[in-house]
């Protein structure tokens, strides 16, 4: 069997569980989160445990496994505790701002890039003086809130001999040598 697929996920109080036919319904104080489950996966929910079993041993069986079984204890998660993503944006004149849900970035282009950010993430910029500008995304989505930071990422990659960019907070960007090392 799969290791992650296994594994049972406890459901904590405050967030209930419902599946009907092929969905999987998780509601919190965070909000509510649907899942569709294909491929013959079988979910039970017991007593505050949610079990996730496959029918076969074949290839797409075990994929699928782990997959729903992540999927679900990630909506869990996120209802209940929600998820944050901090983006920093490293380079000279580099800036961030926010109106309301519209993020604007001053990333060295000779124009600003503005970007609408759905209602359900939290939008919090940081800008304090001497330090890198923080973009933090917070939702009870997980898969918005990766797919947002990593639209904003997109628009400028963090490059290699200078480390200038969009990265993760705590991403190490490994530096190559210039021409001058060459030398």
């Amino acid at each position: 069997m799969s290791r992650i697929g296994k594994s049972p996920i406890n459901v904590p109080s405050g967030v209930t569980v419902t599946i009907n036919e092929s969905v999987v319904t998780v509601e919190g104080k965070g909000g509510t989160l649907y899942q569709n489950i294909t491929d013959g996966i079988e979910i039970s929910v017991s007593e505050n445990v949610v079990t996730v079993s496959r029918p076969s041993d074949s290839k797409t069986h075990r994929a699928a496994h782990g997959l729903y079984r992540s999927l679900i204890f990630n909506m869990i998660m996120g209802v209940n505790e929600g998820w944050t993503k901090k983006l920093e944006l490293v380079g000279v004149g580099y800036r961030a701002s926010n109106r309301g849900q519209v993020l604007d970035l001053a990333l060295g282009f000779s124009h600003n890039i503005s970007m609408q950010i759905p209602s359900e993430v939290k939008l919090i910029t940081v800008s304090e003086k001497g330090k890198n500008p923080i973009v933090e995304l917070t939702s009870f989505d997980k898969q918005l809130v990766g797919m947002i930071a990593s639209k904003i990422r997109s628009f400028r990659k963090p490059e290699p001999y200078k480390g200038k960019g969009v990265r993760y907070v705590g991403e190490i960007v490994r530096k190559k040598a210039g021409k001058s090392a060459a030398k």
